[in-house]
């Protein structure tokens, strides 16, 4: 039986110890601090970055889920700087999406001009997403079939928005939700030694809460149209000025 989308959990697969919290950490802890359950999956350990060592940020991989009220794992996909877009790697992410059955995925998006591991980890989310809907996948006949309903992108820098894309804009200008995003990205220490990078994410949200008319949003793109079943469930348009 599949559960609610009230009920199922929010699976957010990230690169490295800090994608996540950087590119759609605010999302999270509005989550969260609503109620609902979100897991976190880091596909590796920034084995090849210039600044903290792979124990270092492990752990303030750690502390970051831990601020943004979210859960943890780790998982081995050839290293930071060596992903590569598989079969094989694909059907480890359909496995954790049958084993956690979300009703939502969050993943980075699959623009060209950004980190290579980035792309190819949403290359692969976007697969895993199909491949564990299909029942007849002999590697995952341990664990019953799941289709999620839907796949959202974040956009981890800049770089990585869609062009001409128009993204759902997310309102995380709570108090609350602002306070625990920046304190799970400032834990995330060994990678602020040379660029203010949550300065520079906290600035991405302030101009597209402008765009909409709150304090502070951050944007997702579905990688699907989305579908509703009543005008009432839709919210406003960004249309602000």
């Amino acid at each position: 039986m599949k559960p609610s989308t009230e009920s199922a959990p929010v699976l957010v697969f990230g690169a490295h110890p800090d994608d996540i919290e950087f590119g759609c950490g605010g999302v999270i802890a509005r989550e969260t601090q609503a109620g609902r359950t979100v897991h976190l999956v880091v596909c590796s350990r920034g084995e090849s970055a210039t600044h903290g060592s792979p124990r270092q940020r492990t752990a303030e991989a750690k502390r970051g889920a831990a601020l943004l009220g979210a859960s943890l794992e780790f998982l081995d996909l050839g290293g930071d700087a060596h992903f590569e877009v598989s079969v094989a790697h694909a059907l480890k992410l359909a496995a954790i999406i049958r084993r956690l059955r979300p009703d939502i995925v969050l993943a980075p998006t699959v623009v060209e001009n950004q980190h290579p591991d980035h792309v190819a980890l949403g290359r692969m989310a976007r697969d895993a997403a199909r491949l564990a809907r299909y029942g007849g996948v002999r590697e995952l006949r341990s664990r019953p079939a799941h289709a999620i309903g839907a796949l959202y992108f974040y956009a981890i820098t800049v770089e990585g928005e869609p062009a001409g894309e128009k993204p759902v804009l997310f309102d995380v200008s709570a108090p609350a939700v602002t306070e625990a995003w920046t304190q799970a990205m400032l834990a995330h220490a060994t990678q602020a030694q040379t660029r203010q990078y949550c300065a520079l994410q906290i600035a991405r949200a302030n101009v597209l809460g402008a765009r909409c008319g709150v304090a502070a949003a951050m944007a997702l793109y579905p990688a699907d149209p989305l579908v509703v079943d009543s005008l009432a469930t839709l919210g406003r348009t960004s249309r602000r000025f």
